[in-house]
């Protein structure tokens, strides 16, 4: 209701200037009053004698109260080969319970009271909060202490935390603009500078549950929390409650954050090639400043005048003059106890990528000669000081504003410092901080693109260095198993008899192509695909999907890879879809088993491995250019599992395919059910109703159609 007043008061200010709007003809001619002084509602600030500090701000519009504790200590502080940990120490501290509950029995308790008690991390920081009902505060505040004080960190929680990981990791090539981000800001800091480190399959697989309680042990004591509580209660109360609750809880070493060492990119010029895009990701970046620079004020001003927006000088020129860039801007960047990243950022079409990157040079060097003018600066200035209310509109927001100085050692009043720093702010200082800071010679410009599509090539610009994101695979993968050298007496003797289970290695040598009919369905059993397969030993195949747009083909051959459609018309596969097509026809069991004999192919055994009920035999199986795992059945000779190396558009992919329910047709015995898994993810399940061998093939299904593509 308090909001309400206050917009009906302004709203009753602005209606006692009749004379003014009344008489105007053009609206630049209302006259604008001042902006009312800044003077926001401050916390109460309470330090108890083991060093937590607690923040206190009453709010008594609605019933509610909300608290955040923040930690010392995030991400930064990490071990390199344990990169993730902290992001699963996140999630676990909340999903994994207490002591004395699960965090299943948690969630409800929690919902049915629709309150919350979360947990999250950052890079130099980890906190857990609550929000709930004034009138359920004692009860949620117990849970958040049991949570803060006593976390278990279930091991099946962690287990489910890092199957998700796992899955993420292999999608985080897939969007060309998160790659550029991730990428620019390794060039900006460094490749292995612990602000820009990527998990991996081996630093997640290291985590184990007694690293989560053992960082839980060295980083959860009083002093190093800064707790801060909004709502609708009494603030002498409440201290009294946090106090009994935290007072005699016994402090902890002092805080002491290790040194971070930066080691930016040499300047120049960096590509990730992605030939699935059709557009640009552009980033320029060098390192920038820190938020207690006496620059940073004029800093704001400049960055929201030259690429802060639809009215900065980039956006302007870039996208709406030139039509270059659907998405333009950028400025020096700051954080609070290091330095930001000063980043431009361009989206452009394939087709104008050195174009829109030499636009955005011509307004950086044309900042010389024409600074940012007094009317840029103005509209900068206000659209700065107009939002800037709404950013600390409420008690909450100006708590977690003052928490975070706290955290970082800023001033006090550095809120109020702000507005006043930014209307003081000049148009000599803004020339100065772009000339001290913006230099196009010290950039390091990263591209993500479709290479073959750009204007000109990118090292007409200069040297180009081409940047490695394919994913390192998992710890025991196939893929990170060395390639077998040659074969070995019992991994010949396993593959013969993997051979004999499947009909007879003459059987199988008769084979030189296969018709296959089978579904693919998600692994809850959901969404189905009727496809049809044709696959000729040993490079190519045609695909046959139903979908709900209708029928699509696709086509692998050793000179081409396109995909046909009826309302596309064909397209080129990717060149990583190409490729890994092709490798699943040399991957196909018939095809490696009819070689079992062939001194060109390398089966070697090694070692064994329990699935389920079975004690399996493992054979490193390498030939026409593939490399994979199987697992077999030394009864039977059925290989029960494939471990390989999937290539998709985030890179290579760990994957496996458990194979089950074994028919025969025409003497040849292959397994109908195909339930495939990537990076740890079950991602399918395929059931196969036929098979046809040695069918009758038209030359023509494997050509580019002109129009429909021929029937089988």
């Amino acid at each position: 209701m308090k909001r309400l007043a206050s917009l009906l008061l302004l709203l009753g200010a602005l209606a006692c200037i009749p004379s003014a709007r009344a008489q105007a003809t053009d609206w630049n001619k209302i006259p604008i009053p001042p902006l009312p002084a800044f003077h926001p509602q401050e916390p109460k600030r309470i330090e108890l004698p083991n060093g937590m500090v607690i923040f206190l701000q009453e709010d008594h519009e609605l019933p509610l109260i909300e608290g955040t504790a923040r930690i010392h200590g995030g991400s930064r502080s990490e071990p390199a080969a344990k990169v993730g940990m902290v992001d699963m120490y996140g999630e676990v501290w909340r999903t994994g319970g207490t002591t004395a509950q699960t965090g299943d029995a948690l969630d409800d308790f929690l919902e049915a009271r629709a309150a919350k008690v979360e947990t999250s991390n950052s890079s130099d920081s980890t906190s857990i909060s609550l929000s709930c009902l004034k009138g359920d505060f004692d009860d949620v505040f117990k849970v958040f202490k049991d949570l803060l004080l006593h976390p278990e960190f279930r091991a099946d929680k962690l287990d489910l935390e890092k199957r998700e990981f796992q899955d993420a990791i292999s999608r985080r090539n897939d969007d060309a603009s998160e790659i550029a981000e991730r990428e620019s800001a390794k060039l900006a800091y460094g490749k292995d500078n612990p602000y820009t480190r990527s998990a991996e399959y081996a630093t997640v697989d290291a985590v184990t549950r007694e690293d989560l309680v053992a960082w839980h042990d060295q980083h959860v004591y009083p002093n190093y929390i800064i707790l801060g509580i909004v709502g609708d209660f009494d603030a002498t109360a409440m201290e009294a409650l946090l106090r009994a609750a935290f007072g005699d809880w016994a402090k902890g070493p002092d805080w002491k954050p290790d040194p971070i060492e930066l080691n930016p990119a040499k300047p120049g010029y960096y590509l990730i090639p992605k030939d699935d895009v059709n557009q640009s990701s552009i980033r320029m970046v060098e390192l920038g400043m820190k938020r207690d620079d006496p620059d940073y004020f004029a800093a704001q001003v400049f960055n929201e005048a030259f690429g802060g927006g639809f009215a900065s000088r980039l956006f302007k020129s870039i996208r709406t003059a030139q039509g270059l860039a659907y998405n333009v801007g950028g400025g020096i960047g700051s954080s609070f106890d290091h330095l930001g990243v000063i980043r431009f950022t361009l989206g452009t079409k394939s087709a104008s990528t050195t174009q829109a990157i030499q636009a955005l040079y011509k307004e950086i060097d044309d900042l010389d000669a024409h600074p940012i003018t007094a009317e840029e600066i103005k509209h900068a200035k206000d659209s700065i000081l107009n939002s800037f209310v709404f950013r600390f509109d409420s008690p909450d927001k100006v708590l977690q504003e003052r928490m975070a100085y706290e955290f970082y050692g800023y001033p006090p009043d550095f809120l109020e410092r702000f507005r006043a720093a930014i209307e003081k702010t000049t148009s000599a200082d803004v020339a100065r901080v772009a000339k001290k800071y913006v230099h196009r010679d010290q950039l390091a410009v990263l591209v993500v693109g479709n290479t073959g599509e750009f204007d000109k090539p990118l090292d007409s610009l200069g040297a180009v260095t081409n940047i490695d994101i394919a994913i390192p695979p998992a710890p025991g993968s196939a893929a990170d198993v060395p390639s077998p050298t040659a074969s070995n007496a019992e991994g010949k003797a396993l593959a013969l008899k993997v051979a004999e289970s499947m009909g007879g290695l003459a059987k199988l040598q008769t084979v030189h192509s296969v018709h296959t009919v089978f579904s693919s369905a998600d692994p809850d059993g959901g969404r189905q695909t009727a496809i049809d397969a044709v696959l000729v030993f040993p490079d190519k195949l045609h695909v046959n999907l139903q979908t709900p747009n209708g029928a699509v083909t696709i086509v692998v051959t050793p000179d081409a890879g396109f995909m046909w459609a009826a309302n596309t018309g064909a397209r080129d596969l990717p060149s990583a879809s190409k490729q890994e097509m092709g490798e699943q026809v040399r991957r196909d069991l018939i095809f490696l088993a009819q070689h079992a004999d062939d001194s060109s192919f390398i089966f070697a055994a090694d070692g064994t491995e329990k699935i389920g009920a079975l004690d399996t035999k493992i054979v490193d199986v390498s030939g026409a250019g593939i490399t994979m795992r199987w697992y077999v059945d030394p009864s039977s000779g059925h290989v029960v599992r494939e471990g390989y190396t999937a290539l998709t558009q985030a890179g290579p992919v760990p994957s496996q395919t458990d194979l089950s329910d074994w028919k025969t047709t025409d003497g040849i015995t292959l397994p109908a059910v195909h339930n495939n898994f990537q990076g740890g993810q079950e991602t399918s399940v395929v059931t196969f109703s036929s098979w046809q061998f040695n069918p009758p093939q038209d030359p023509a299904m494997f050509q580019k159609p002109a129009a429909a593509p021929p029937a089988k």
